[in-house]
Parts: C-alpha cells; sequence; structure tokens
C-alpha cells in the first residue's frame, strides 16, 4: 500500500503549531529533520533538543486524497510557510530499515573505519568498529568524531590507559582499544549512554567490564597516559583543571566539540596545564590536543 506525505519547514517557535495542523488532517505519523545543517548533541537528562529550523513530515493513509490534504495543510500554514509545504507518495516499505541505506563504512584513519553491521568491510586488515546508528552522538560521521578518530588512528596509543569523558555511543573508546590501548575508562552522565556504550562494546567483541563504563558520581581513576573528551565547549572549559588532574606528566588530551570561534576559550583554560599542537579543522569544528606539562603537575 502507497501512503500519503505532506512537509512542511518550520521554525521551533513555530513546531507545535505545525504539529498539531497536520494532526488535525490525521496524520498518523509525524518525524522531525534538520532543515539547515544545524548539529545536535546528545542532550542533558531530561532535555529534549530541537532543531531551530526543521522539516516537519505527516505521513497518511489513503482515507483523503493527496490534493485534499495538502490543500487542507495551506489552508493551516501562515503565509510564509506555503511555499516549503510538499507533498509526496511514498511506497509502503519497512520502515524500520529505510534509514540504513544512507549509513555507509567510514573511513577515520588510514588504517582505521567504522563499518555498519549490514556491510563488509572494505579493507579487512585494517581496525574495524562495527557500530550502528543508535541512541546516543556518536556514529564517526560528525566532524567532532571524526577529528577525534582521526588523532586516534594517526598515534601510537599501546598499552596505553585512557579516559573516554563523556562517551556517548562508545566509540572512542572501543577505538582505542581496538587501537591497542589498555587500561580503559567511559564516563557519562546519561544512562542511555553508558548502556549503548556496553552493547556496542559486546557488538565489538570486547567484554564491556575492561572499559570501566560509569557515572562521574562513580568515577575513580588513577592520572592516565590520554584523556579524551568530545563534549561541548563549556564544559570543556569548566573541566580544564580536573582534567589536568587526570593525565600524567607527559601524557595527552584530544577535545572536540569546539566551534572554531570557542577556539581562545579552550586555549586559555588549557594552556596553564598542557603544551597545546596546532589546532586542527573540519568544517566549523576543532580538535584541541596537547602534552601534559610536568611544571605544573603537581597533582600526581
Amino acid at each position: 500500500m502507497a501512503w500519503w506525505q505532506l512537509s512542511v519547514q518550520s521554525s521551533a517557535a513555530e513546531l507545535e503549531q505545525t504539529e498539531d495542523s497536520l494532526l488535525e488532517l490525521g496524520a498518523v505519523a509525524i518525524t522531525l529533520s534538520d532543515a539547515k545543517d544545524e548539529p545536535l548533541y546528545e542532550p542533558l537528562p531530561g532535555d529534549t533538543p530541537i532543531w531551530q529550523h526543521s522539516i516537519v513530515t505527516g505521513l497518511f493513509t489513503q482515507k483523503q486524497s493527496l490534493e485534499a490534504l495538502y490543500d487542507g495543510l495551506i489552508e493551516r500554514l501562515p503565509e510564509h510557510q506555503i511555499h516549503t509545504a510538499k507533498k509526496t507518495v511514498v511506497d509502503d516499505q519497512d520502515w524500520s530499515r529505510v534509514h540504513l541505506k544512507y549509513f555507509k563504512p567510514i573511513q577515520c584513519a588510514e588504517k582505521l573505519w567504522i563499518v555498519p553491521s549490514w556491510h563488509e568491510p572494505p579493507d579487512p586488515s585494517a581496525v574495524n568498529i562495527q557500530l550502528d546508528p543508535g541512541l546516543a552522538f556518536g556514529t564517526g560521521g560528525h566532524a567532532t568524531t571524526a577529528l577525534c578518530l582521526s588523532w586516534l588512528g594517526e598515534h601510537d596509543i599501546q598499552n596505553q590507559s585512557v579516559i573516554d569523558y563523556g562517551c556517548g555511543s562508545g566509540i572512542l573508546a572501543i577505538a582505542a582499544f581496538k587501537l591497542g590501548a589498555g587500561e580503559l575508562h567511559s564516563v557519562d552522565i546519561d544512562p542511555q549512554a553508558l548502556a549503548a556504550s556496553r552493547e556496542n562494546a559486546s557488538r565489538n567483541n570486547i567484554d564491556p567490564a575492561l572499559l570501566n563504563i560509569t557515572l562521574p558520581e562513580d568515577f575513580k581513576s588513577e592520572p592516565v597516559d590520554l584523556l579524551m573528551a568530545n563534549i561541548l565547549s563549556g564544559p570543556l572549559v569548566g573541566f580544564a583543571p580536573k582534567f589536568a588532574e587526570l593525565v600524567k606528566s607527559e601524557g595527552q588530551i584530544l577535545l572536540s566539540g569546539i566551534l572554531q570561534t570557542q577556539a581562545n576559550d579552550i586555549k586559555k583554560a588549557y594552556l596553564p596545564f598542557f603544551d597545546l599542537d596546532p589546532i586542527c579543522i573540519k568544517e566549523d569544528w576543532i580538535r584541541v590536543s596537547g602534552t601534559r606539562r610536568s611544571d605544573t603537575n603537581s597533582n600526581v
């Protein structure tokens, strides 16, 4: 059976009204997608982030004609939204797997790949991380995750102790494990992220117990060789003294989740503790890495 589909662009302020208009017409499902390539990060517990500009799509049965549904939507929309309204005929399909065709293997470094479970690894001899789209942020496609993965793929972390602070899907910790890291800690404030990290570790034939997956309040660690944090710049600035205490003398820091406009704030926060490498840029995002200075490492 085919379905009718109506979609319209909406600002965050108009989102509820737009959804109500589609529901009034009999939509059996409503989905939101990004209208202007705006990233959303993993939310804090209890938060429900939305894009500032979304495409709102309603799915309808054939009880009414597509033209009648479209006309009904136009009547309900403010004038400035009318030109964004679209109507589509959608063939029946397995909706749970439609998105799969859009998630392809991603090469992060010369010998490091992210490979969805339904694909064969393009390079079987490489380090291949099996990861499917899921609840938690981090499938390797976003620039911030890619920046961290490329750093891991280019550095020797054999037998190093590692913290992944704000682990999300667990992708960075899993990459570090497969690249030879020793002691590993995965920390996140969101229980859903911890569950996703455990699931993804198991999918990659890693005993989740080897990653020490935990909430921040339950986390204890001696200073480590490498601390990774792909989170927002605000928390990164606030965590700078804490992160410095968690990194050994001559150990490494690897930070992302930072816009280019936020680079100076990060430098100011971390330069008292670390000798920073040149910033690496991908799209509008940056990666900050550096080495812990022994002359400021009074806590180790």
